[in-house]
C-alpha cells in the first residue's frame, strides 16, 4: 500500500440517499480514484460498493476504511444494531448494515453520519482547521448538523439531529412547514424542498429578497443561536445546495443571529468576528467524501 505525505492510502465511502461516492486517497491533495454510483437498493448500492473496495485491496491496498452515510444510524457499539441505518424515510433501507462493507478486508474500519464525516474533514484540512470545537451545517435536501466539540462528533444514546431541532416563527407565519416528522422544525422551514413546497419553485430559481427567504434566514438564526448556547462552537460552517454559491445568503444569517443572541453572556466575542464565525465551507462539494476519508484516518490512527 502507497501513500504520500499526507499519510497512508485510505478507503473512504460517502453514501448519501440518491449518490454514492467511493474515493482512494491519502488527503485532499493526493486522490488516487473516485467512483460515483447510484443509490437504489440496499442489495445492489452494498454490492456496487464493495466491488470498488476489493478492487482496491486487491491493489494498491488501504490502510483502513471510513464509511459515511445518510441516516439515522445506530452508534452505540453496544447495540446489536450497530452500524445499521435505522428509522429511515430512505424506501427499503431500513436495516441496511454498513458492516458488510468492510468484512474480511482486513483493515480497520469506522462508520458515522455524512454531516459528521464532513465536520471532521473540514476540522482536518478546511475551513476549522485549528478548532476544538466547531458545527457543519448542510443544508439541501434536508438539514444535518456535525457538531464537534473537543474534536470529537457529539455522540450519546445517539448522533446528534441538530436539524429538527423546533426554532421560533416569524409572527403571522402560519405555514405548517414540510418535516414529515416534526412539521415545522429547521429541516421542515430551511431545507430545499421546504423551500420549494411554499413558494412553488426551488430556492435557486428564486430572487433574493423573496419573501420565502425571510423564514429560512430566520429558521437558520435560530438553529445557530441554539448551536451557540449549547455545543459552544468556536466556528460554524453552512453548505449543502441551497447555502452554495449563495454569498447573499451569509449577512443575512449573521444578522439574524446577531439579532437573536441580544448581547446574551459572553457573546461579544462571538459578535465582534461574525463574519468570521459564520462562513461557508472551505472544501466544497468534496467535503462529503473527503469526510469519510477523515473517517479512515480515524480508524488507521492516523
Amino acid at each position: 500500500m502507497t501513500g504520500s505525505s499526507n499519510g497512508p492510502l485510505i478507503a473512504g465511502v460517502e453514501l448519501g440517499g440518491t449518490k454514492i461516492v467511493c474515493l482512494l486517497a491519502a488527503g485532499p491533495d493526493d486522490i488516487r480514484e473516485q467512483v460515483r454510483l447510484p443509490t437504489t437498493t440496499p442489495a445492489e448500492s452494498l454490492g456496487a460498493i464493495r466491488r470498488v473496495l476489493e478492487r482496491w485491496n486487491a491493489g494498491p491496498g488501504f490502510a483502513a476504511l471510513g464509511i459515511a452515510s445518510f441516516g439515522p444510524l445506530e452508534l452505540d457499539d453496544r447495540s446489536d444494531r450497530f452500524g445499521q441505518i435505522v428509522s429511515t424515510t430512505k424506501p427499503g433501507w431500513d436495516g441496511a448494515d454498513l458492516n458488510t462493507l468492510g468484512e474480511d478486508l482486513g483493515i480497520p474500519v469506522m462508520i458515522d453520519t455524512d454531516v459528521n464525516g464532513a465536520a471532521l474533514a473540514e476540522g482536518r484540512w478546511g475551513a476549522a482547521r485549528g478548532l476544538r470545537s466547531y458545527a457543519y451545517i448542510t443544508v439541501g435536501t434536508g438539514v444535518g448538523v456535525g457538531s464537534i466539540v473537543s474534536g470529537q462528533p457529539v455522540r450519546g444514546a445517539g448522533h446528534s439531529e441538530a436539524g429538527h431541532l423546533r426554532v421560533g416563527r416569524l409572527p403571522g407565519d402560519v405555514w405548517p412547514g414540510a418535516c414529515r416528522f416534526h412539521r415545522d422544525c429547521v429541516e421542515g422551514l430551511a431545507s430545499g424542498p421546504a423551500i420549494e413546497a411554499r413558494a412553488g419553485r426551488p430556492g435557486g430559481a428564486l430572487s433574493h429578497d423573496d419573501p420565502a427567504w425571510d423564514m429560512v434566514v430566520h429558521a437558520l438564526g435560530g438553529l445557530l443561536h441554539n448551536l451557540v448556547l449549547t455545543t459552544v462552537p468556536e466556528r460554524i460552517l453552512i453548505g449543502g445546495g441551497v447555502a452554495d454559491g449563495q454569498a447573499w445568503l451569509f449577512p443575512r444569517v449573521r444578522t439574524a443571529l446577531t439579532e437573536s443572541l441580544n448581547n446574551y453572556a459572553a457573546m461579544d466575542r462571538t459578535l465582534a468576528r461574525m463574519d468570521d464565525f459564520v462562513q461557508p465551507p472551505l472544501l466544497g462539494t468534496l467535503a462529503g467524501p473527503l469526510g469519510a476519508i477523515a473517517l479512515g484516518c480515524l480508524a488507521a490512527g492516523v
